[in-house]
């Protein structure tokens, strides 16, 4: 009695050697080997560039001709075939080896076997059940672990909505206290800047008064100056003239001339330069101030950083870890 042909046998023979797949519109070269017409064709065509060369065979290395190639219907046939009977389910396949309905399932094989290789020494001693009491019984474990599986989606699922609803409440948060941030610095920045105003037309006002001061001074010194003038030019007139013109009215002359000293206005009157200290005490002031401020407000952020880094590099402890951190004064982190 000749020996069954494997089913192994039987695929191998049925594939392309070049895509490994079943054959699709078989051909067959002089050499007797068998290739997709496609395939071939693809092959051909990068191994040559036209039909007069001859080219090798990718099973054998034997030479063939690209205009050579015969369709092979026989094979075409048989797997149309094949594929039908792979189509039928449940007892339309047959055991290869004894060409029996598969109509049992080898639990320890994990595959279809017949009534003879239920009996065979191979699986004498193995789990064998019926086919469709065998797909019942897996088709349980499988919903058994669709529901489990299930269960897991959902729970993931909750917990990505939650993460979402957490992420958009911090996103809400932190537009909040931005928004809070910015128009504090505004406030501030428009604090800053009236003050500043107010203190340039302080200043302005000063420059003023001290522009005014300055005109009135110079007037009053021109004035003196043109006073002294006269005097001189009339004291140097009397000295050229005659012993009795010159005592001419002497003493009035005398009195006019040593009439009081030459007046000399104040540069700098006391109540400017004290308005002048003052608006610069008040610089040093706001300075001061400002520096202050400047610190405390990069301290405060700095702190806040440095709270942030602490909580992002403190250590995580699992549930049950003996390294516990209150029972010692160097924790590890796991």
């Amino acid at each position: 009695m000749a020996s069954a042909i494997p089913e192994w046998d039987i695929q191998e023979e049925t594939k392309c050697p070049i895509c490994l797949e079943y054959f699709t519109d078989p051909v067959s070269i002089e050499c007797g080997h068998n290739f997709c017409r496609a395939c071939i064709t693809q092959y051909c065509e990068q191994m040559a560039e036209g039909d007069s060369t001859p080219l090798l065979c990718p099973s054998c290395r034997t030479c063939f001709w690209k205009s050579h190639l015969r369709p092979n219907w026989d094979l075409a046939n048989i797997l149309e075939k094949i594929k039908q009977l792979s189509m039928k389910g449940g007892k339309g396949k047959l055991c290869l080896r004894h060409q029996k309905s598969l109509d049992l399932f080898c639990e320890e094989d994990g595959k279809a076997v017949c009534v003879v290789c239920e009996r065979s020494p191979e699986h004498r001693s193995h789990t064998v059940l019926l086919m469709e009491e065998a797909a019942q019984k897996y088709k349980g474990q499988i919903q058994n672990l669709l529901q489990k599986r299930k269960k897991e989606k959902e729970k993931l699922l909750g917990l990505k909505l939650a993460e979402e609803r957490k992420i958009q409440e911090y996103l809400e948060k932190r537009n909040g206290e931005r928004q809070k941030i910015v128009s504090e610095f505004q406030q501030l920045c428009q604090l800053l800047d009236e003050q500043e105003r107010l203190l340039l037309a302080r200043m302005e006002e000063l420059d003023k008064e001290v522009v005014k001061k300055q005109k009135e001074n110079i007037t009053k010194i021109s004035e003196e100056f043109s006073r002294l003038g006269e005097l001189i030019r009339e004291m140097e007139g009397k000295c050229q003239q005659t012993a009795s013109d010159l005592l001419q009215d002497i003493r009035s002359t005398l009195s006019r001339c040593g009439e009081g000293k030459c007046q000399q206005p104040e540069v700098t009157s006391p109540d400017l330069k004290n308005k002048l200290d003052f608006w610069c005490q008040k610089n040093t002031a706001v300075k001061e101030i400002l520096g202050k401020v400047t610190e405390t407000l990069l301290s405060e952020l700095q702190k806040d950083w440095s709270r942030s880094l602490e909580k992002k590099t403190k250590p995580v402890y699992r549930k049950g870890d003996s390294r516990s951190r209150h029972s010692s004064s160097q924790p590890h982190p796991v």
